[in-house]
């Protein structure tokens, strides 16, 4: 069950996955992987809701295909997704939102690979930060915890003392392996999700506080 209320407490830094979480790419992803899908000879309607929040050699590897090399075709999907970025928008006061931290308190952890992630990110207008955790920088991506403990380890920040932001039951998965609490980011959803971590639809009505005990989220009118 999605619940509204907020996190009740302060975090030493925040963690933000990218795609559908900070930025909508779902239009560029899905025009791309459907060609690849369809060329594979996949069911594309099946097959499109189960890539979201994995990084893309691990969701070619999971199909096992006969005689397919999962990183050349990785290679291939993430060249067409650069290239297709225009139709990319930052979620509604994700911008703002992210400017108000204090640049060492927060970080992207992204299955995206790096290249792809700065080329989305520009293409929102958002910054590619400097704590910028990508497919490549992790043996195990999501839903092992291994990319949120790379960001928290980077920010010297213990896990629990991290909040995650994300968007699908792949990230959410990963972030609870890693001993993190979160928020789940619902505006790209076609469907509810079941979850019971706090829900936002997008930023536009929340703010952060900075303070000696660390950050809060809140809404804007508390």
């Amino acid at each position: 069950m999605k619940l509204s209320t907020l996190p009740d407490r302060s975090y030493s830094v925040f963690l933000f996955d990218m795609d559908g979480t900070l930025l909508t790419s779902i239009r560029s992803a899905e025009r791309v992987w459907t060609a690849w899908a369809t060329r594979h000879k996949l069911d594309v309607e099946k097959f499109l809701p189960t890539l979201h929040g994995k990084r893309t050699h691990d969701t070619i590897s999971q199909l096992k295909l006969p005689g397919v090399d999962p990183i050349a075709e990785a290679a291939w999907i993430t060249a067409a997704e650069i290239e297709d970025v225009a139709d990319i928008e930052a979620i509604e006061g994700a911008a703002d939102f992210i400017a108000s931290l204090p640049p060492e308190r927060w970080g992207i952890v992204t299955s995206a690979p790096r290249k792809l992630a700065e080329a989305r990110l520009a293409a929102a207008g958002l910054p590619a930060h400097r704590l910028l955790v990508a497919a490549e920088d992790v043996e195990h991506g999501k839903p092992a915890p291994d990319p949120f403990l790379l960001g928290a380890r980077k920010l010297d920040a213990a896990p629990a003392d991290c909040l995650v932001f994300e968007d699908t039951q792949t990230g959410l998965r990963s972030a609870e392996a890693a001993g993190m609490d979160a928020i789940v980011v619902t505006l790209t959803h076609a469907h509810p999700m079941e979850t019971t971590v706090p829900a936002i639809l997008d930023y536009a009505d929340l703010r952060a506080q900075s303070g000696p005990d660390g950050l809060r989220v809140l809404r804007k009118a508390a």
